[in-house]
C-alpha cells in the first residue's frame, strides 16, 4: 500500500460517524440531558481547562453533575438520575478531549 493515511482517515470517520449515529439512539430523557451537559462543557472547552486536565478531579466530575442536575431542575425537568447524567458527563468529556483539529475524533 502506498498512501495508507486516507484509509487511516477513513477508519476514523466510520468511528466518529458510528459515535454519533449511536448517540442519537438515545432514550428522549438522555437527548435532553446531553444538549444541557453539551452547552455547560461548551463553556469549559478551552485550553488549561478542568476538562482537559490528564486526572480529571473526582470532585470536580461531582459538580458539574450537580450543576447539570440543577440546570434539568431549572427548566422543569424531573429529577434527573445522578448517575445517568455523570454517564453522559464522562462520555462528552472523553469525546472533546479525544477530537482532533480537523474533527476526528483519536483513539
Amino acid at each position: 500500500m502506498t498512501y495508507p493515511m486516507p484509509l487511516f482517515y477513513q477508519e476514523q470517520d466510520t468511528v466518529t460517524r458510528d459515535l454519533e449515529y449511536l448517540q442519537e439512539m438515545y432514550p428522549v430523557e438522555a437527548k435532553k440531558y446531553q444538549k444541557v451537559i453539551a452547552g455547560i462543557l461548551d463553556r469549559l472547552d478551552y485550553e488549561g481547562s478542568i476538562i482537559y486536565d490528564e486526572y480529571p478531579d473526582k470532585w470536580q466530575i461531582y459538580r458539574l453533575t450537580q450543576i447539570t442536575i440543577d440546570k434539568l431542575k431549572e427548566s422543569g425537568e424531573e429529577e434527573p438520575a445522578a448517575d445517568l447524567v455523570q454517564v453522559l458527563l464522562c462520555y462528552e468529556i472523553y469525546k472533546r478531549r479525544h477530537i482532533t483539529e480537523n474533527g476526528i475524533l483519536k483513539f
